[in-house]
């Protein structure tokens, strides 16, 4: 197992759950880190939304691996929204999750619902993740269940159904958005043998009520890409009616500007390193 991915790991099991931010760019993911974020998400909704497509479509798959690129970069460990793996097969989805896994990426969500609001055959999801778990053993699978995401009846045994199913073929936490009811969030971490995730909604349960309920992740989805746009909304529509002023905490220029050249300092010390151990291996003749 890489530091990387066992440090990534054992934030599933700190005093407190590891609150998970999600990215969707490098300056926001840059910023995030920045402010001690020691993981970071990125997020699908965020990610296709900047790129003009469809999310839960398996349409970013190209976007998705050009952003992971982009943001593996340590000492901050990269979790990447695989959606349900951008193919049907097993296999393909094993050799995607492969190549980011390659970059240095820690772990991956992987969800079973489905773009037309139902959900996948949880057979199909397990053997996703028996495949990535094959492919790369040490790599953190989070499976989402979005029996309560999507609303559907009796929700619980289900969830417990597919947990199993997901566990058995090797995922490593189980994510189940949609649920803020502190005590059926109980009854999950009771009853699921795994790191347990839940979704930060606002108006639902603050973070140290999620850690009272036994919570390993909690995560913020596209809430971040969504406020931000909100924020560039309220900001346009003040500057127009001559009302309201950006918001105080706005970053500078400079500020943004300092994201960018860390990330080059970071690419050009890893070009001098690949470098030098080109020179250093032997000549062959």
């Amino acid at each position: 197992m890489t530091d990387h991915r066992a440090t990534f790991r054992a934030l599933h099991h700190g005093a407190g759950p590891l609150l998970l931010v999600h990215a969707w760019d490098h300056a926001s993911a840059a910023a995030l880190a920045a402010r001690g974020h020691p993981a970071i998400g990125t997020t699908s909704l965020g990610v296709a939304a900047a790129a003009g497509l469809p999310d839960g479509a398996a349409a970013t798959a190209g976007e998705t691996l050009a952003l992971a690129r982009r943001l593996v970069r340590p000492p901050v460990l990269l979790s990447v929204d695989v959606e349900a793996g951008f193919s049907d097969d097993p296999a393909e989805v094993a050799g995607y999750v492969a190549e980011l896994a390659g970059l240095g990426v820690v772990g991956i969500n992987l969800e079973d619902g489905r773009a037309d609001g139902s959900l996948a055959d949880p057979g199909s999801i397990a053997d996703k993740v028996a495949a990535v778990k094959a492919a790369v053993p040490d790599l953190f699978v989070n499976a989402r269940v979005d029996t309560w995401w999507l609303g559907t009846d009796d929700p619980l045994p289900r969830t417990l159904a597919r947990a199993r199913a997901y566990r058995a073929a090797g995922a490593d936490g189980i994510f189940v958005p949609g649920l803020v009811e502190l005590a059926m969030l109980r009854v999950l971490t009771e009853r699921i043998d795994a790191p347990v995730n839940a979704l930060y909604q606002p108006g639902g349960p603050g973070l140290a009520e999620l850690a009272a309920a036994g919570m390993a992740r909690v995560s913020t989805g596209s809430l971040l890409f969504r406020a931000a746009l909100a924020a560039a909304l309220a900001t346009a529509d003040g500057v127009r009616a001559g009302e309201v002023g950006p918001p105080a905490e706005l970053p500078a220029y400079a500020e943004v500007q300092a994201l960018v050249a860390e990330r080059r300092r970071s690419a050009g010390d890893q070009r001098a390193a690949t470098l030098s151990n080109r020179r250093d291996r032997p000549h062959r003749r």
